[in-house]
């Protein structure tokens, strides 16, 4: 039998994932988003409004980085997102991670974040269901370490899902199948 529960922003798993700017005087800004996700094989959406200090740095310098947090880092990545930038300019300084700027767009990745998408930005949706910060990939690096070959070894990535129906971190790491393939079986 089923029984309703509340309802709450329920898709799980959703991504953490840090997006990363420059601020005004060039230091590093970064906030834990969960709201976001592919659009199109190379442009990512992020559900971000405009208040937060990364959106206004989006927009200024029209570029961003998309890293996805590891359970490696998960203090880190949960202090971005509990810490305003708004409020709290060196709070990437605080946490002790390190960034090296982007070779093709005007943001810093985070050297610690094993996966990184670099963006430009694209647009601005808002409205009553704008979607936020639209950008384009340019490039997608990954660290050595996560690395099967050329391929990403998602269980060496150990990337954390956000449970909104706890408020739980899971990491991502079991494969339990094959995509475009076990469905085959059906036919």
């Amino acid at each position: 039998m089923r029984k309703p529960i509340r309802v709450t922003e329920a898709i799980f798993p959703m991504p953490v994932l840090m997006i990363t700017t420059y601020n005004e005087d060039g230091s590093v800004d970064v906030m834990n988003a969960a709201w976001g996700t592919m659009l199109s094989r190379d442009h990512v959406v992020l559900n971000l409004t405009e208040t937060h200090k990364t959106v206004k740095n989006i927009r200024a310098r029209k570029a961003f980085t998309v890293s996805i947090a590891d359970a490696a880092h998960v203090v880190e990545a949960d202090y971005f997102g509990v810490v305003s930038g708004n409020d709290t300019p060196d709070k990437f300084e605080k946490s002790g991670l390190t960034a090296v700027k982007s070779e093709v767009v005007d943001a810093p990745v985070i050297t610690e974040f094993p996966l990184c998408m670099e963006c430009e930005f694209i647009e601005y949706q808002d409205g009553k269901y704008g979607c936020g910060v639209i950008g384009k990939i340019v490039r997608t690096t990954a660290d050595e370490s996560v690395l099967d070959g050329d391929r990403v070894s998602i269980p060496l990535v150990n990337a954390i899902a956000f449970d909104p129906y706890t408020h739980g971190y899971y990491k991502v790491a079991e494969r339990v199948g094959n995509a475009f393939k076990d469905g085959l079986q059906m036919k």
